[in-house]
This record gives structure tokens, C-alpha cells and sequence, in this order.
């Protein structure tokens, strides 16, 4: 019987996606409100939606979006795209959602309306967490629901947010978090705004694997423990690179450490403070993942996917696949092509 092991912290956010056994089935799904107005910024909505969808995707069913109009009808975006709304605003009932998003945009028109208003402050009436995206953050403070929050907005309508509400700390963030209001300036502060509600609710290893997804090239040097925005050392990333690099025949610790210009014991406790593992089980790791990528991605047989991936036989390689997966490389579903 083979003994199961568990991915290190530096490697589990890449591999959480296929390992469903740690996601409760029975978990409720979280329905997220997304209120489209007038020319609002499709980019900062995709961005928003995209990281629910794909947090589904790791989690199946976590999140349920549902996209409503004030209007009940058909709504142009900043980029002239129409987008027709999939749940009538007036038949829902608010008290189900768990966060309820304005989408605004730069040529979005900052009146009051009194039905958004009401809206608002059923929504806030009921514990229901309010987001605001591009300009969206202006709507929420005209409805007197931002006195006392922190938040970000567009620089284009600071000044008319800080009018209208003059009891709220308007700031320069891309993004703001404060207790149950989140607001967002740009399409990427959306995506970090939703992903730190997501981690709220589901904690960090699910907001690790879908940066690893959605913004890889971040998520690759970053560290177990982003709130303390500790970045990977220098050496440390280079060695992370060549091991990237070299997957199909791995360098060893002495070669790493020659290329590096550091020595192997600093390489060593490199990783056991930053990543908590070893350099020898880290590599390892690297492997077994990119076997598990080759086989769902490719008609690759085993034997070659064990070759590429650096394995002696594929016996080592099935050993070492079962004890992380839970089982053989030659069960793993494959993808239709």
C-alpha cells in the first residue's frame, strides 16, 4: 500500500483544483448580485465574474452569480457590447444574496435612483455585503451606506464621491476592503477585490489557486502568506526557475547551487523558511503536478509523461503520482480532444 502524502504550501494552491476530497460537497453556494447600470466597465465586470467562475471550478457550486438591471432589460456597456440580464431584480429576493456589486463605469451618469437606493439599503438592512466597481462606490454613498468606510473609486469621480459622501475616507487604492463594503477603482482592483471576499470566505488556499490560474506570473514567486506581502528571495526564485526549466532532466542540489552563486545548505534553509519544504521534495512536486497537467492536457502515453516530467521508470513515476493523487497516472481522466 502505497503511503499518501500531502502537497507542501509552496505547491498545494497549484494542485488544489484536483483535490476535490478537501471541498465539502454539502457547502451552501454564496449568490452574488452583480447590478449592471448605464455604460458600466465590462472589463472590471469580467474580471469580477471571472474570479467566481473559476473559484466554481475549483470548488464546484461555491458561487452562484446572477446579473440584474435596474430596468429589467437590455444594458450597453462602456464598450458597446449589450448584455441582457439573467434574473429580474424585482422577483429576487434580496436577503438570499451574500454580496451585492455595482458595476459602474467612466461614462456612467452619477444621478440618484431611487430604485437602486432602496435597494441598497434593504440589501445592507438584511447583512448583505456591498461592492461597487469603477464608479460603483458613488451609488453606494448616496444611498448614506459608505459613513465611516474606506473606500476606492475611479480618480475621475473622487471629488464627487467625497461630496456626496463626506463622512466616508475616500482613498487612492485600486481596491478597498473595509468590514462588509468592498469598491474597487479598475478592472484589476475588481479582480482583487472579489478575491479577497473569496478568501474570506474560503481562506487562502482557494485565492492561491485561482491567482495561479488567472494571474500566474504573480502567483509564481509569491508566499504562502500574502498579508504579510513577503516576497520570495532572490536566490530562492532563481532556483524555483531552474527548476522550472528543467523538468525533464532535474538538476541536482550541488548544480543549482553553482548556477544560483549560493551554497547548498543556503538553498536548503531557503526553502524551509519561505516554503516550508525541502528543495529535493519541492522539485519533486513541480514533477508530479506537470504529470498531472500532461495527462489531463495531451494524448501523451504514461511512459512518455513519466520521461518528461524527469521520472527513471514509470514505476517510480506511478508510485509517486498514486501517493499524491490518490491514484495511478493510468486512472487520471483525460480531456477529450
Amino acid at each position: 500500500m502505497i503511503e499518501r502524502r500531502t502537497f507542501s504550501g509552496g505547491i498545494k494552491g497549484k494542485n488544489l483544483r484536483y483535490l476535490q476530497s478537501e471541498h465539502d460537497s454539502k457547502a451552501v453556494s454564496a449568490d452574488v448580485g452583480f447590478v449592471l447600470l448605464e455604460h458600466f466597465s465590462l472589463p472590471a465586470f469580467t474580471q469580477a465574474l471571472d474570479t467566481l467562475v473559476t473559484a466554481n471550478l475549483l470548488q464546484p457550486g461555491a458561487f452562484k452569480p446572477h446579473t440584474f438591471t435596474l430596468s429589467g432589460e437590455e444594458v450597453v456597456s462602456d464598450l458597446g457590447i449589450v448584455i441582457r440580464p439573467d434574473t429580474a431584480l424585482a422577483d429576487y429576493p434580496v436577503e438570499q444574496l451574500r454580496l451585492l456589486v455595482i458595476c459602474g463605469g467612466l461614462r456612467t451618469p452619477l444621478r440618484g435612483n431611487a430604485t437602486l437606493r432602496k435597494l441598497l439599503i434593504r440589501a445592507a438592512e438584511q447583512g448583505v455585503a456591498l461592492a461597487g466597481l469603477w464608479n460603483g462606490a458613488w451609488f453606494i454613498g448616496h444611498a448614506g451606506l459608505l459613513d465611516g468606510y474606506r473606500c476606492a473609486i475611479h480618480p475621475e469621480h473622487r471629488p464627487a464621491l467625497a461630496e456626496t459622501a463626506k463622512y466616508s475616507q475616500v482613498t487612492s487604492e485600486s481596491f478597498m476592503v473595509d468590514r462588509d463594503r468592498y469598491t474597487a477603482a479598475s478592472p484589476n482592483g475588481a479582480f482583487n477585490m472579489v478575491l479577497a471576499w473569496v478568501g474570506q470566505a474560503h481562506g487562502p488556499a482557494l485565492v492561491d489557486a485561482i491567482v495561479d490560474i488567472l494571474a500566474f506570473e504573480v502567483s509564481r514567486y509569491r508566499r504562502v502568506n500574502p498579508t504579510l506581502r513577503v516576497k520570495m528571495a532572490a536566490p530562492l526564485r532563481k532556483v524555483v526557475e531552474l527548476m522550472e526549466a528543467n523538468l525533464e532532466e532535474p538538476l541536482g542540489l550541488d548544480q543549482l547551487a553553482e548556477y544560483v552563486g549560493v551554497s547548498r545548505r543556503q538553498i536548503e534553509r531557503l526553502f524551509k523558511d519561505q516554503l516550508g519544504t525541502t528543495p529535493l521534495r519541492y522539485y519533486l512536486e513541480l514533477r508530479v503536478t506537470e504529470g498531472r497537467r500532461l495527462l489531463q492536457h495531451s494524448t501523451l502515453p504514461v511512459v512518455d509523461v513519466a520521461v518528461a516530467c524527469g521520472f527513471v521508470s514509470p514505476s517510480h513515476f506511478s508510485k509517486c503520482y498514486t501517493a499524491y493523487f490518490g491514484h495511478s497516472p493510468s486512472r487520471e481522466k483525460r480531456l477529450e480532444f
